[in-house]
């Protein structure tokens, strides 16, 4: 069974329902469930009767073409009626007409009294009508399964976005730190593949819930052009809680649903896949997306319509981050090989620009100081660019230094929010390193082959408590928790900021989730440090 995480994030501790629900389908949910695949429902049987009007033109062009089929078929309902006939005196007494009629009498139960010497014992329809059980049925199971779910204070939920054969999935994990424990709480199935995640802390079409208070949801860009949100603290959900673009509107579509999907940028939704999303932490109702269509959009989550469409690259827009101290200001990176810090409050005005060397692939505000940004590319090469020194041009940019980080794409990486100078790199090349950024540049703490295939993913937790750990998951299909502090090299690079001043060989802690033995890559690679020798999963 081949799979593989496509992308992952964290989310902070405190957020997740200690006990999340069961799912609920009501009257209410069916209805809202009913308007927003109106438009799926509509158009599958229009599709249908189409294909019947077609079947039907066919079939009369090959009647008129040939009169003998019309005449066979003739014939044959004739033969059909001259051989059955129901009052012939050998099927009478099977009353055949009768056949399948329902035996209302025989229907009825017997009574007690059938089996002899137990006349007087008492049954009941139902176990709560009987005075002798107290225990209501499946409330064990309930309380068993409401153990099960329980999410602690103290717990991380890991959102990967997973495929397996031809099934897409959000695979919902909780890493137990002080346990050394990761498993998976509970999925949501994807309609496609997915390309981007983002953890939201807002309520989304919630019913009675304040649209301004605490949620716990993630929405989910894939391959189709429009964004599902989901509420991560209910589970067994059927139906996201709210679509962002077309297939979110059933009206909007309905006046369309005869015209053929339009693959033409527009101001309203996406017509291409989604690739990065970035919720703003400040204006929290604010989300915004970037596109293969070469848009960025900025979605009202209040509304769940879009505020604003940009256009500020020419093509693919593949990565966003908002600025942590100017909340209004985005930054975007294209595939047209720039990267654009642009107020969002200012549509019309020029943004600077940023040029790279090839397709960007990530970019990132540096949290410890909001003048700067990192810009990682397709040719494994981190850019570190100063906002103040925009320039007039693309090509004349002139970055504060720039380092070759990986020989293949750099196709992640993140910025420790805790650790001032510490960040990771994930390539295609099967390594993950870490890095100490020093006034005089970066310099490698550490490489490692983690064995989950290609990196994708490389995250760092977000809570102070768990500083050090990087979630990391690739093409493998498999999650790693790395607790990075538990490294010689880096507890020697960041020995002020370890609390646990453990003495003696530490061991390290490599904290996954078991997978099948098959995998989505059967290359050899394996698990090896450069200066190492390879790693096993611990459980201390």
């Amino acid at each position: 069974m081949s799979s593989m995480i496509t992308t992952s994030t964290w989310v902070p501790r405190g957020f997740a329902a200690p006990f999340p629900a069961k799912y609920n389908f009501d009257e209410a949910e069916f209805e809202r469930i009913a308007n927003l695949a109106k438009l799926q429902l509509d158009d599958a049987n229009e599709d249908l009767q189409e294909a019947q009007q077609e079947e039907g033109e066919e079939n009369t062009t090959t009647g008129e073409n040939d009169p003998s089929a019309s005449d066979d078929k003739s014939s044959e309902q004739n033969g059909e009626t001259e051989d059955i006939d129901l009052d012939d005196a050998d099927l009478k007494k099977y009353d055949l007409e009768h056949y399948d009629d329902d035996e209302d009498e025989a229907a009825q139960g017997q009574r007690m009294d059938m089996f002899g010497n137990i006349k007087s014992l008492a049954y009941y329809e139902s176990n709560k009508e009987d005075p002798y059980i107290t225990i209501p049925d499946g409330e064990d199971d309930e309380d068993d399964d409401r153990e099960e779910l329980q999410i602690l204070a103290t717990d991380n939920l890991l959102l990967a976005a997973k495929v397996e054969d031809e099934l897409a999935h959000l695979e919902v994990y909780v890493y137990e730190d002080e346990a050394d424990n990761l498993y998976v709480h509970h999925d949501i199935m994807l309609p496609a593949i997915p390309l981007c995640v983002e953890w939201l802390d807002i309520p989304v079409s919630k019913n009675n819930v304040d649209k301004d208070s605490t949620g716990n949801f993630v929405a989910i860009g894939t391959m189709d052009p429009d964004i599902e949100v989901w509420d991560l603290d209910t589970i067994d959900c059927m139906y996201p809680n709210a679509i962002l673009g077309q297939g979110g509107n059933p009206q909007e579509e309905k006046k369309k649903k005869k015209k053929k999907k339009s693959k033409k940028a527009n101001d309203e939704y996406h017509v291409d896949a989604v690739l990065s999303l970035a919720a703003n932490r400040k204006h929290r109702n604010l989300l915004a997306s970037a596109s293969a269509d070469k848009t960025v959009k900025l979605w009202d989550l209040h509304t769940t319509q879009c505020a604003k469409s940009y256009s500020y690259h020419t093509d693919k827009v593949c990565s966003l981050a908002w600025h942590s101290v100017e909340s209004t200001v985005l930054l975007s990176g294209s595939y047209d090989r720039t990267a654009v810090a642009a107020d969002m409050r200012a549509p019309e005005a020029k943004a600077p620009r940023w040029g790279v060397e090839s397709d960007v692939e990530n970019v990132r505000w540096d949290p410890h100081d909001p003048n700067f940004f990192f810009v990682s590319t397709e040719n494994g090469i981190i850019h570190y660019h100063d906002i103040r020194n925009a320039p007039p041009n693309p090509s004349a940019s002139k970055p504060v230094w720039t380092l070759q980080a990986h020989d293949e794409s750099l196709s992640s990486f993140d910025i420790n929010a805790h650790i001032p100078g510490y960040m990771a790199t994930g390539s295609t090349d099967k390594t993950v390193k870490l890095w100490n950024i020093q006034p005089t540049g970066p310099a490698m703490v550490v490489s490692r082959n983690l064995d989950v295939g290609k990196v994708f993913s490389a995250n760092f937790a977000p809570d102070a408590e768990v500083a050090f750990r990087l979630a990391v998951a690739g093409s493998k299909g498999s999650m790693h928790v790395w607790d990075t502090s538990t490294n010689a090299a880096v507890r020697q690079a960041f020995a002020h900021k370890i609390s646990n001043k453990l003495e003696g060989e530490v061991k390290e802690r490599l904290i996954g989730v078991e997978e099948d033995e098959s995998s989505s890559d059967d290359e050899d690679g394996e698990g090896e440090e450069e200066n190492g020798d390879p790693e096993s999963m611990d459980e201390d």
